[in-house]
């Protein structure tokens, strides 16, 4: 018997091939993709909120034509105006807002408990998460971008130098959205209490960062507290993108500091990374 405790003692412990997790996170992320889809709520406020917005600015605050921000600055339309901020906000609401308020009410329902005493990995469940926000943050910027293009007429740049600027800021942007709203999920205490913490800081952040309002139009201390945040560097990214290249004057340093976006956007991926892994528990500690 002494032979037998000492050899189960001994055994290793049995690890899940990474070919297993990645497998189990691609058939989550399908998982919550429908999920995702058959939520009328969710839907509407992470998915649709931004098309609705950019309409709703278009048409309220368009009717005087075209404006003009500067005589420095060519003329555009309320629509491509506000058009990189709500792709920017686009990316916030599906990644932080969205898993920040879905994990959070997870874990309150026992479904996190649940799904902990499965084989299914934190790592699986992480690769689920951020491909389902991956699909639905493409499926939402191609549709703002349609829209933008077919209803409010506004001319999509054309260089392919533009465009892979907009791949590298989207996939960080929502990459890093993803994490930070993974980290997040873990401060309310139960789900009832996720909208109230979560909705406010979505709401702030983008009023500082140049989506609902212009961001070259606010104080510059409002414009410095911004740059703490990664939503003012997606906006300025993906401003970058859509606007005339004459609008880099009105950023605050005078230019569109591509090098400062990929930065800032890469500092906090990292960060988001490493509070989501510091952070996130099947259950809470103090439950």
């Amino acid at each position: 018997m002494s032979v037998e405790v000492e050899t189960t003692a001994a055994a290793p412990r049995v690890r899940r091939p990474r070919k297993g997790m990645l497998a189990m996170g691609a058939w989550r992320a399908r998982f919550e993709i429908v999920q995702y889809f058959r939520s009328g709520d969710t839907l509407f406020f992470t998915f649709l909120f931004p098309v609705f917005m950019l309409g709703l600015f278009s048409v309220a605050f368009g009717s005087d034509g075209d404006v003009q921000l500067s005589p420095d600055v060519p003329p555009i339309s309320m629509a491509e105006l506000y058009l990189p901020g709500m792709i920017a906000a686009g990316l916030l609401l599906s990644g932080f807002q969205n898993l920040a308020m879905d994990i959070a009410i997870e874990r309150s329902e026992g479904m996190l408990k649940r799904l902990g005493g499965t084989p299914l990995s934190p790592v699986s469940y992480f690769l689920g998460k951020i491909g389902q926000v991956g699909v639905t943050g493409v499926l939402q910027a191609a549709l703002l971008l349609a829209f933008a293009s077919l209803v409010l007429g506004v001319e999509l740049p054309t260089e392919p130098a533009r465009w892979a600027t907009f791949a590298w800021v989207f996939v960080l942007g929502i990459t890093t959205s993803a994490l930070l709203g993974v980290a997040l999920s873990s401060v309310p205490r139960t789900g009832k209490s996720a909208t109230a913490v979560v909705v406010p800081i979505a709401l702030a952040l983008q009023f500082v960062s140049g989506v609902y309002l212009t961001f070259s139009q606010l104080p510059d201390w409002l414009q410095t507290v911004a740059g703490i945040f990664p939503l003012k560097w997606m906006a300025q990214g993906m401003r970058a993108v859509f606007l005339p290249d004459e609008y880099a004057s009105l950023e605050q340093h005078g230019e569109w500091d591509l090098g400062g976006v990929a930065i800032a956007l890469v500092v906090w991926l990292v960060v988001g990374l490493v509070l989501s892994r510091l952070t996130f528990r099947w259950i809470r500690r103090d439950a």
